[in-house]
């Protein structure tokens, strides 16, 4: 199989199912916003050392191909099951670790360690998969399971970064809001 087709090359390109659209389309911004995300994930499995957390990394990598491959094909579901056990998974992972760290009262600045960095970044990049999708969602339709487990999932990698910070020593650098 050669990586490249030459098909894309007058900005089209296929969806699952052969419907060709615009590289522009919403569609496309939602599934490279969804694929960075995925890659940023990527960049924090490098530096985890919590095997718990890097056990939902993993599982949170695989859905969301899964989850691009239903914004690509709308009329599938993909990875259901996983996605909304995933998501309940997440929402218990953050119940029982918040208990573990400070009590948050401020908003705080991304950064710490690595690991806590790099969670930080994939938050960040999973917001905005988030914003792509839900404008996705004006012209397809996307399950609220989608959006609910994107949602959490970028819960889940804020609490992940702090958590990491904290288990390292390092404390939350709180935004005082001061000019």
């Amino acid at each position: 199989m050669k990586i490249y087709t030459k098909k894309g090359d007058a900005g089209e390109t296929g969806l699952i199912g052969g419907e060709r659209a615009s590289k522009h389309d919403v569609v496309f911004a939602a599934l490279g916003d969804v694929d960075e995300l995925n890659a940023a994930i990527g960049v924090a499995l490098v530096h985890a050392k919590d095997a718990e957390g890097e056990a939902i990394l993993k599982r949170l990598q695989v859905v969301l191909f899964g989850l691009g491959a239903e914004l690509a094909s709308p009329d599938e579901r993909w990875q259901a099951k996983e996605l909304e056990q995933l998501t309940g998974d997440m929402e218990e992972w953050i119940d029982r670790h918040s208990t573990l760290m400070p009590e948050l009262k401020n908003f705080i600045l991304p950064g710490g360690t690595l690991l806590g960095a790099s969670l930080h970044h994939a938050r960040a990049v999973c917001r905005r998969a988030e914003r792509s999708i839900v404008e996705l969602s004006k012209e397809r339709p996307v399950r609220g399971e989608v959006l609910a487990a994107v949602n959490r999932s970028s819960d889940w990698l804020f609490c992940a970064a702090r958590f990491s910070n904290h288990e390292a020593g390092i404390k939350d650098t709180t935004w005082s809001g001061d000019k």
